[in-house]
């Protein structure tokens, strides 16, 4: 959804300051790259720089073209690869997993082919929660995009100026592999010792790839362009290993896939956003997004996708489902409160939508909530249960002038 909305273009100093957070520790009480406590926790600030005039904006409905557009899109500033999920061990403890791949770029079009100059950032959050502990925890780390150090590849046969190969997204050691030619398939890799948690895990979609908004085209705003290209797996069947605590366990369960790439902004007044990925035990998924604006508004622009059994979607607009927040929970690390708990309605849906841990915040180089929820209510006339995940920017502080 609308997920690190992009500022204005960055300049060579984000860059620093991108290289920069990856070596300081994060904010007090939270840890770094390499665990080390304390210090101030590093803001990553990439706009509002002076001219996004040379990259592409998401004006129009688009074709998709498989498998290229797994790929990146260097012509638009802003695009990640996020995936989240669900999970049981066999002795019935739950995970939460997130593993996400961020790109930034510094001016329009690719990186040289060779050396470590490059235009291009590239930065990753893994995390996992431990249901049963109540425990979570989130790294990250920030690479440039050269010398093999991070990137992505769309995957395919071999062309003029593309060595072929599968679908490949990477930081240092962190990966997303494709095992066949669509990016249905993947494998998730990313270990972190100084945290101990660790992902390495096989996905397979369960059903079709969704093209969120019009066609594909998620708006963010009124404003012409101020939008993104937005797809992704909404279910997904999650099988192998995950490690949170200092222990492992062999895992299986349920993972949703964003794709999406823009070169955006939020609209004046704009203070974040709540994102919901619901999947429902009779078989369909909900989309959800909410962008708040500091008067206590919406952005008309909200909405989101139900998906139905069969992968049909219906596109839904900011009035077709209500939100109603039950429950806050404040940070004792940042003083952040957050929503913890919502009622959900609309769409021939009640939900009540509950985190399965309170305490899911991500204290990165800026400060959000990102958590496995569970949900449960009526779908129609019959009882739905089901799982997902949610996220929360904003409410540290606001994400204007912020990545």
């Amino acid at each position: 959804m609308a997920r690190a909305l992009s500022s204005a273009a960055g300049t060579f100093a984000a860059t620093v300051l991108a290289v920069a957070a990856a070596l300081l520790p994060s904010d007090p009480r939270g840890t770094s790259r390499d665990g080390r406590p304390g210090a101030a926790l590093p803001r990553l600030e990439l706009g509002p720089g002076p001219d996004v005039s040379g990259f592409a904006r998401a004006t129009e409905v688009r074709p998709f073209r498989w498998p290229a557009d797994h790929g990146p899109h260097f012509e638009y500033q802003t695009e990640w690869w996020y995936y989240t999920g669900n999970v049981s061990a066999g002795d019935g403890r739950r995970f939460g997993f997130q593993l996400t791949f961020f790109r930034r770029g510094l001016s329009p079009g690719p990186p040289p082919a060779e050396g470590l100059a490059t235009n291009q950032v590239y930065y990753a959050h893994l995390a996992v929660t431990d249901v049963a502990a109540r425990r979570h925890a989130g790294v990250e780390r920030f690479a440039r995009g050269a010398g093999g150090l991070a990137g992505a590849t769309p995957g395919g046969p071999p062309g003029p100026g593309r060595a072929g190969g599968p679908y490949a997204v990477w930081l240092e050691d962190w990966r997303v592999e494709g095992r066949d030619g669509d990016g249905g398939a993947v494998r998730l890799v990313a270990h972190d010792a100084s945290s101990s948690l660790s992902l390495d895990l096989d996905l397979r979609a369960t059903k079709p790839l969704v093209a969120h908004g019009d066609h594909g085209l998620s708006a963010k705003s009124d404003e012409p362009g101020n939008a993104s290209y937005y797809v992704g797996y909404t279910r997904m069947a999650a099988r192998g290993r995950i490690g949170a605590n200092g222990t492992e366990a062999d895992v299986a369960g349920e993972a949703w896939f964003d794709h999406e790439w823009s070169t955006s902004a939020l609209g004046p007044g704009a203070v974040g956003w709540d994102w919901f990925s619901l999947q429902l035990d009779d078989g369909r998924e909900l989309m959800l997004f909410r962008i708040r604006r500091e008067d206590g508004g919406l952005e008309p622009a909200s909405g989101g996708t139900l998906v139905d059994r069969d992968g049909r979607t219906r596109r839904l607009s900011s009035g077709d489902v209500r939100l109603e927040v039950r429950r806050r929970w404040t940070s004792p690390d940042t003083g952040a409160t957050y929503p913890s708990l919502w009622r959900l309605s609309g769409a021939d849906l009640d939900l009540l939508v509950e985190p399965w841990a309170p305490a899911q915040e991500m204290r990165t180089s800026f400060v959000y909530w990102e958590g496995a929820v569970r949900v449960s209510g009526r779908a129609g006339d019959r009882p739905v249960t089901g799982h997902g995940y949610v996220e929360l920017t904003g409410y540290a502080r606001s994400m204007q002038g912020v990545f």
